[in-house]
């Protein structure tokens, strides 16, 4: 169980540094236009209502008194139009807001996901994706009524509250002050109880998170093959109900707390009239000046203060609890790409590149870790050349990559393209350069044909085709009913591991990178497919090809062999070089 008070002073840190109101207001600068509109709207809605007593008074004092049917027709019809006018303005306010707080939804989730994709593979490597989702779904939708509704009721209701307390004075001052004097009690009682429910909010909001990453894991196909076959279904459910139990328990005490503020706050507007009805008739009784027009017309803007007042309340409330869901949304926003494009980037034709690879003394260490990754590696590959990097598991192979394809930067050191430091290339530009494909491929729940388009959008049947030969996948697909329409489902669950893989292949081939790294990409095919496949690619003599493998069999007729150990490259040659050397690569062909 999670208590609040536990992460108070952590959320009111992280609240202060991301969340200052004047950063909250600045995401309605640029619609300050429709603003202006509804605050026009509410205060034309504010001026209309405050008439009404005044035109009851009259009524009450002057035309039924004086028996002036003309008098009290023109009343009653100003009552009628200013219902009208009211009815309207209230129409038109809600509109507008509404559109502002639908567009401020928008680009909040747009520049929350732009800045995520903005990031490295350091921030998704350790954020969970069930907290990512949230803060970009249940997060920002639970911004909607702040956005939509609460800042344009704030300032309906000040506008109706002001205007509501100037005719109350200037009905009867005294009678005014007197139902305003317990104001200052039920502020000090709304402050409390909003900051109570912010601490709530953002911990609530904390294990929706955990529960949405909970399903996510654990109701994925991967997810549930492991929590089957692990026995771990039970366990699994034991948590969610957990984490489900805590969100429940969060959300009763938030509406509890609600509940007793809105109780203690109606008891005090409740016995407003009785109080004004007691100090005004014994004001009348003792000939104070005051009519009995007056009471009614002050009893009938107290019951129109009523509701503006506890929207003012609820507001407060609501504004706290949406500076906690701001702080989550603001503090993924706030998170620092460690990976920035180039200012200026190099204006290079992609299809002028040779594809010449050239780390120089390069070193790297994970963020979360002391040891050295890769130390000082210092290597050349040759346009058009197969080279491969071998290692035991640790040594460092997939890093090589990651830094190649630019998904992290070295700390010392450079990555060369043709000559070219890769910092100095677009990250458009580097994807047009360099294709990827990985051990465990992603694969979107579509058609496979949707898949390789994802790659190449305007890629014709001729290029679609070529690139499934390619990948040996033709006879693959031609077998299948609906072809090239066939689902392949979450995470291409519906097909084998090596045809996820070569399906992979085929999408990168597509894009005709004039560089091929491959991460254990053929890791999962039998050996006449890789061999098949690796004959079709080392026909591409124009493609440098990067291979990082474990089992050798797949790299005996690189161009080049790289072996990594502890992060160092402790040899290189071809295979027969390498086997004659009867060094570590011996010993890891021996072992494979």
């Amino acid at each position: 169980m999670h208590d609040p008070d536990d992460n108070f002073e952590d959320y009111e840190a992280s609240a202060q540094r991301h969340t200052p109101w004047r950063r909250v207001l600045a995401l309605f600068r640029p619609h300050k236009t429709a603003l202006l509109v509804v605050l026009g709207l509410i205060i034309l809605a504010g001026i209309a209502g405050a008439t009404t007593p005044f035109m009851m008074r009259a009524i009450i004092d002057n035309a039924l008194p004086a028996r002036d049917a003309g008098l009290l027709v023109w009343l009653c019809l100003g009552l009628f139009g200013v219902a009208i006018l009211a009815a309207v303005a209230g129409v038109l306010q809600a509109y507008v807001s509404t559109h502002i707080g639908q567009q401020l939804m928008h680009e909040l989730r747009v520049a929350l996901y732009e800045h995520l994709q903005s990031l490295s593979l350091a921030f998704f490597a350790t954020a969970r994706t069930g907290e990512v989702q949230s803060r970009m779904s249940s997060d920002i939708a639970g911004l909607q009524s702040l956005f939509t509704n609460t800042a344009t009721d704030v300032a309906r209701n000040v506008s109706v509250v002001l205007t509501t307390v100037v005719a109350m004075i200037l009905l009867d001052w005294r009678l005014a002050l007197a139902s305003l004097a317990f104001m200052p009690i039920l502020l000090w009682l709304n402050n409390r109880v909003a900051s109570v429910r912010e601490r709530l909010t953002f911990e609530q909001q904390e294990r929706i998170a955990d529960m949405s990453a909970t399903v996510t894991e654990s109701l994925s196909a991967g997810g549930f093959i492991l929590a089957r076959t692990m026995g771990r279904a039970r366990h699994l459910t034991r948590l969610f109900r957990e984490t489900s139990s805590d969100v429940a328990r969060l959300e009763l005490r938030s509406h509890t707390a609600g509940q007793w503020e809105f109780a203690l706050i109606m008891f005090a507007l409740d016995i407003l009239p009785a109080l004004t009805f007691l100090i005004g008739g014994l004001m009348l009784a003792k000939g104070f000046g005051v009519s009995i027009g007056t009471l009614v017309a002050l009893i009938a803007l107290q019951e129109q203060l009523l509701w503006p007042m506890l929207e003012l309340f609820e507001a407060r409330v609501e504004l706290r609890k949406a500076r906690a869901l701001l702080t989550r949304v603001f503090g993924y926003l706030d998170t620092k790409p460690t990976l920035v494009e180039p200012a200026h980037p190099v204006d290079v034709d992609v299809n002028s590149l040779r594809g010449a690879i050239a780390f120089e003394d390069v070193s790297f260490s994970y963020p979360a870790s002391e040891r050295q990754t890769l130390d000082h590696i210092t290597l050349r590959m040759e346009a058009g050349t197969h080279t491969a990097i071998v290692g035991s598991t640790g040594s460092g192979k997939s890093t090589l990559g990651y830094l190649l394809a630019r998904l992290y930067d070295p700390d010392s050191g450079r990555v060369m393209l043709d000559g070219i430091d890769i910092k100095d290339f677009s990250f458009e530009t580097l994807s047009h350069i360099i294709g990827v494909v990985t051990q465990d491929p992603f694969l979107l729940n579509a058609s496979i044909e949707e898949n390789l388009r994802f790659a190449k959008p305007e890629a014709s049947p001729a290029e679609i085709a070529q690139a499934l030969q390619l990948a040996q996948l033709t006879e693959k697909v031609a077998s299948l009913p609906r072809g090239l329409q066939t689902e392949v489902g979450e995470r291409g669950y519906q097909f084998s591991g090596g045809e996820r893989q070569r399906l992979s292949l085929a999408r990168t081939i597509l894009r005709n990178p004039r560089i091929l790294l491959l991460d254990e990409a053929t890791s999962a095919l039998d050996p006449q497919t890789e061999n098949a496949l690796s004959a079709a690619l080392a026909a591409r003599h124009n493609r440098t090809v990067v291979s990082i493998a474990h089992r050798l069999s797949t790299v005996r007729h690189a161009d080049q062999i790289v072996v990594l150990e502890d992060g160092r490259i402790v040899e290189i040659g071809n295979h027969d070089q390498l086997i004659a050397a009867n060094g570590r690569y011996r010993q890891l062909a021996t072992i494979g």
